[in-house]
């Protein structure tokens, strides 16, 4: 399957989860096995040759990450919502686009000088890649890059993430 097929399969869901908001659905495409396989390779294909870890996001950066490990030999350490870990080495507290949240990050799954390559679905306004990636930094490892399937550009998530390489699928 092509990647612009594959990405084809992204819903958009207007007005959810809250008026305004158009949100970008990836379970229809997490659903779909060739178009699936598909987005893991070309995000694998975005990552520094020099990563160690990737660094996945809850929820949807979970599964992503975890294929993409799979695949390349890498470990993934997951970035949690507050509440799910049972010790924890940070926590940032981050602004939404339509809201507020914090992120957290397990004691002892990143080393200092690691590499860690960044995955989540989308990047919208950068509040929540940027929270992942001041963990990451807080744990004295570097950020090697940060991989999406979907840039809204029309909300400047890019500018939230300094010089940080942000490598993007596709971009809207």
């Amino acid at each position: 399957m092509r990647l612009d097929e594959a990405l084809g399969l992204i819903a958009e869901v207007p007005d959810f989860p809250e008026p305004g908001v158009l949100f970008r659905d990836l379970s229809p495409l997490f659903a779909h096995p060739d178009g699936f396989a598909t987005v893991v390779d070309a995000l694998a294909d975005t990552l520094d040759p020099q990563v160690e870890v990737l660094a996945a996001l809850e929820a949807r950066g979970f599964l992503l990450a975890a294929a993409i490990g799979y695949a390349r030999g890498l470990g993934v350490a997951v970035v949690r919502k507050p509440g799910k870990l049972p010790s924890v080495a940070g926590r940032i507290a981050y602004d939404l686009e339509y809201g507020s949240a914090a992120l957290e990050l397990p004691v002892g799954v990143l080393r200092p000088g690691q590499r860690v390559a960044v995955v989540d679905d989308v990047l919208a306004t950068g509040g929540t890649v940027r929270a992942a990636c001041e963990l990451v930094e807080q744990a004295g490892a570097k950020v090697a890059g940060i991989s999406v399937v979907l840039e809204l550009a029309a909300l400047s998530g890019r500018a939230a993430l300094g010089d940080r390489s942000v490598r993007a699928l596709s971009v809207t």
